[in-house]
């Protein structure tokens, strides 16, 4: 009886034994995954929040999530054609780069992609987001901030007083200009004004189906259809991602 891909034992260099442990837990966990799931997706993450990650996993408890490292998914589903865990599974390890994840869920393909259209999720920029609009506080009263802040927000270099315990802004003051990066400052200030600029967006950047083979997101094609030139090459090399349960 021929043996099955995934039973395939990986051998991993240049680790010591507990990281080989972790790493070996991760392909098995993937493998077993890959079992239980119909569709396996590739995602990346603007402005990535663990926090919101967290919500994700629990938004889809029926599903599974893996994101971390960028070197031991591809050994799980398989780098090449030879090695691969499934049938054009090596495509999907190719897409894997970057800040970018494995969604596996037996959710309907359609649905899966038009939730994550859909979804988004404002949060604080950090320093270094490219700001996405102007934000100019006029000259007058803060009165949503309160007198024991004054000191830290002229730290921050905001041109403020205290005027009969109201914290002032003593002349026009631009915290940030559209299309330039936010300095650590201008972070902070934004955060306390409760001005969110940044957008928690999930972008699905292919999906593999049992019996279906690999797509591109938004090539949602038939049983029979595979329209892409690396479907038939269908021999790459890829990185692979750690499940990150924080």
């Amino acid at each position: 009886m021929p043996k099955s891909k995934r039973d395939k034992k990986i051998s991993l260099t240049k680790t010591n034994k507990k990281g080989l442990v972790l790493k070996q837990r991760i392909i098995e966990e993937v493998r077993n995954s890959l079992s239980k799931y119909e569709n396996v997706f590739v995602f990346s993450v603007d402005n990535m929040r663990n926090t919101k990650l967290k919500d994700l996993r629990n938004e889809w408890k029926d599903s599974r999530f893996f994101f971390g490292k960028n070197k031991v998914m591809a050994v799980a589903l398989g780098r090449s054609k030879s090695d691969e865990a499934e049938d054009q599974l090596n495509l999907v390890s190719k897409k894997l780069k970057g800040q970018c994840g494995l969604l596996m869920t037996n959710k309907d393909v359609v649905d899966v992609l038009q939730w994550f259209e859909d979804f988004e999720d404002l949060e604080y920029a950090r320093s270094g987001f490219i700001a996405t609009r102007d934000v100019i506080l006029p000259q007058g009263p803060l009165k949503d901030f309160s007198h024991t802040i004054e000191p830290h927000l002229r730290r921050l270099g905001l041109p403020t007083s205290l005027e009969k315990g109201v914290v002032n802004l003593l002349k026009e003051y631009q915290v940030c200009k559209k299309g330039s990066p936010l300095t650590p400052e201008q972070a902070s200030i934004l955060k306390l004004l409760g001005i969110q600029l940044a957008n928690f967006k999930v972008v699905i950047k292919c999906h593999w189906s049992k019996g279906k083979g690999f797509h591109k997101h938004g090539d949602i094609a038939t049983d029979d259809e595979a329209s892409d030139d690396d479907i038939e090459n269908n021999s790459h090399e890829a990185v692979a991602m750690e499940d990150e349960e924080t």
